[in-house]
């Protein structure tokens, strides 16, 4: 079967729509624990997916800026949240040779602009430092033990993101 370059990009763009639908559906059924100083987005445990795909990029970003919008987060969130996710998708796709490196991109970024954007956005009194840590614990979870049992996984059962190659004719 011969693949064209249109063929690659409507799968590119199919996988992102898809992984962007995900985190949103999981963020939003969630929404009591995905949002506040201390939460824990099991939405979050898809920043793996750069591991297997670079569709993940934007369907992650586009997920946690949808996310955002529909929860009614405040627009510093909207905006900064969803940079924080661009970022830690950006991180784990550089790092996808080192499998279970792939993970600290989005913990990082996380913890590290999050607090800030409960601090601006919402007026959050906590100190940043105790703040980075009660984030950082919620996407430690998230990501680092959620996340890594789904990437074993779809390692071990997945073919859902097998290439698309475009041959030359």
């Amino acid at each position: 079967m011969k693949n064209s370059k249109s063929d690659k990009t409507i799968y590119f763009m199919v996988h992102g729509a898809v992984i962007a639908a995900i985190y949103t559906v999981l963020t939003m059924l969630f929404a009591p624990i995905s949002f506040g100083p201390v939460q824990f987005r099991i939405s979050e445990a898809l920043c793996i997916l750069p591991f297997f795909t670079p569709a993940a990029i934007p369907g992650l970003f586009l997920g946690c800026f949808l996310s955002n919008l529909l929860c009614g987060s405040a627009m510093l969130d909207v905006v900064f949240g969803s940079i924080a996710t661009l970022l830690g998708a950006l991180g784990s796709y550089r790092l996808r040779k080192t499998k279970w490196a792939v993970c600290i991109p989005p913990i990082a970024s996380n913890t590290i602009i999050i607090p800030w954007v409960l601090r601006y956005a919402y007026g959050s009194v906590d100190l940043i430092p105790v703040a980075m840590l009660t984030v950082g614990i919620g996407e430690i979870l998230a990501i680092g033990v959620l996340g890594n049992m789904l990437l074993v996984m779809l390692e071990r059962y997945g073919g859902l993101f097998k290439r698309i190659t475009v041959k030359n004719s």
